[in-house]
């Protein structure tokens, strides 16, 4: 049994035979506990719908698009690959804060340009940690050709992460003897 294995266990307060169906129930938590990559890539937790934009748009039409979509960012793309975003804060700090005219201001002035991005195959780990590393909180998932398909952002890893911890806790209280 190794250490993501052994681990589990104590979370689950399990004996090592009886966490085998577990182990893949739960592949989740093993990423958490450790292992790098992990059963479920990021592709399988990013959201396909990504709002995107063309640098040359107005902040205006982007901060109507965000709006509609009810999303706090939009990737900038040349053809399918992503060159750079521009969050909400972008809009409130660079633009609104800098007295710049949203009509007239466009994406590539307001964008963060050095935008980094995750491979579709990494792990909820490595997602967390360049999340981490940049201090950023949307992570623009590409494919091997680096082409956008998908995001993921602080807030989805978060529900992500109170869903497992609420099946997790459905499991505990299965185990635990009546008092």
């Amino acid at each position: 049994m190794d250490l993501r294995q052994t681990t589990l266990c104590f979370l689950l307060g399990t004996e090592p035979e009886s966490h085998g169906e577990l182990v893949v129930r739960w592949g989740f938590i093993s990423v958490l506990v450790g292992q790098r990559g992990g059963f479920m890539p990021i592709e399988s937790l990013a959201r396909s719908d990504v709002v995107t934009a063309h640098e040359d748009e107005s902040v205006q039409e982007l901060a109507t698009r965000m709006d509609k979509s009810h999303v706090g960012s939009v990737v900038i793309t040349d053809g399918d690959e992503p060159i750079g975003i521009v969050t909400d804060r972008d809009l409130a700090t660079r633009v609104l804060g800098d007295g710049m005219d949203p009509a007239e201001t466009t994406a590539s002035d307001v964008m963060s340009d050095n935008i980094t991005t995750v491979d579709q195959t990494a792990g909820f780990y490595e997602a967390t940690e360049l999340m981490s590393e940049h201090g950023i909180r949307r992570l623009p998932v590409c494919d091997d050709s680096n082409e956008l398909v998908g995001i993921i952002t602080a807030d989805d890893l978060n529900e992500l992460l109170a869903d497992e911890h609420l099946q997790l806790s459905d499991v505990i209280q299965a185990q635990r003897p009546e008092y």
